[in-house]
């Protein structure tokens, strides 16, 4: 069984509930036609009712096991609206609450708040700041966590490391240039999420050109920096650098350049990029080179899991996306 068969069997075991909110995309309901058919996802529609029907009949969706919610529904609106602003910390005043319980993706943002749904999940349509602002506002940070930012998951054919085939990686799609307190955070946020959806122990290698010292610059500066604030913030976590790439995964290479103790050092099993340069250059190597899978990229960092997905990925990659999100939140609410 590889890898998405067993999410894909884990999600089935303890569905949870999805809202989505770009249903008039013929492509997100099919999408949600696939996850509802085959029992993968409790499916909250979010937006006008009678678009969602005609998009539905036209794509061949059934809609009977797929809840609708209604944005032009005046009443619904209305007492959905007085249920939200009581919450604590409500972040809006009355009036913007009724006036964001119209919009379809942040209708389904603060039903997420509220509980009603465990997951937000669009970004075919609209971008992916959006989706992050979004998601910042009404669903919030999760503790000890300062930035969003994204981890995909690579099954790499032919090689061995210390969990196989795969191999943790990130930031290569939200954070541009991240400072120290910022890459702690993909750090941190990496590891809760390899911990949530793979069950490892994750073991955290910060990147750089250069390892345990071997070089000096800003860039390697700035990296150190981070180990030490992700250290302090998290010392339950194995976070470790900085290392190169082959010091990090290659035990052989980390006992030659590593003169210390490390439990992360040519065992990794998460690699953090120090910058979106570094993260989508060594993506696109993986993927043409060594022809690897790469599963996500999945947002991080939010108190519940909302994700954006790729406006060029087809169905089947969506509904994977999906899965992955519902075996997160699972094991966020400790399921």
């Amino acid at each position: 069984m590889d890898l998405m068969e067993q999410l894909r069997e884990r999600a089935k075991a303890n569905v949870q509930k999805v809202a989505f909110f770009e249903g008039d995309n013929p492509k997100m309901m099919e999408t949600v036609g696939e996850l509802a058919k085959e029992g993968l996802a409790d499916c909250y529609l979010v937006g006008d009712a009678a678009v969602l029907r005609e998009v539905a009949a036209q794509v061949g969706v059934d809609l009977n096991n797929i809840t609708l919610v209604d944005v032009t529904d005046a009443e619904a609106n209305e007492a959905f609206a007085q249920r939200f602003e009581v919450i604590p910390d409500c972040p809006f005043r009355a009036k913007g609450v009724r006036r964001r319980a119209k919009r379809p993706m942040d209708r389904a943002l603060m039903m997420q708040r509220i509980g009603d749904t465990d997951i937000t999940f669009g970004g075919i349509d609209c971008s992916t700041g959006d989706v992050i602002i979004g998601g910042q506002t009404i669903v919030g940070l999760a503790d000890g966590v300062d930035t969003i930012s994204s981890l995909g998951i690579f099954n790499i054919p032919g090689w061995e490391g210390s969990e196989g085939n795969l191999l943790g990686f990130g930031d290569a799609a939200v954070c541009v240039d991240p400072d120290p307190e910022q890459l702690a955070s993909i750090a941190i946020s990496a590891a809760e999420t390899v911990q949530a959806l793979m069950g490892w122990e994750p073991r955290v290698a910060m990147l750089s050109y250069s390892t345990d010292g071997s070089a000096e610059s800003p860039l390697v500066d700035k990296v150190r920096a981070a180990v030490k604030v992700a250290q302090e913030r998290r010392p339950d976590l194995k976070v470790d650098g900085e290392f190169q790439l082959d010091s990090a995964i290659v035990p052989e290479v980390a006992a030659k350049k590593v003169r210390r103790e490390s439990e992360v050092a040519g065992r990794a099993n998460v690699l953090i990029c120090p910058d979106i340069n570094v993260g989508n250059i060594g993506v696109k190597l993986v993927q043409n080179f060594a022809h690897a899978d790469a599963y996500g990229p999945m947002l991080q960092g939010f108190k519940k899991i909302v994700c954006d997905c790729s406006r060029s990925a087809p169905v089947s990659e969506l509904v994977g996306n999906v899965v992955m999100s519902c075996v997160r939140s699972q094991a966020l609410k400790g399921e």
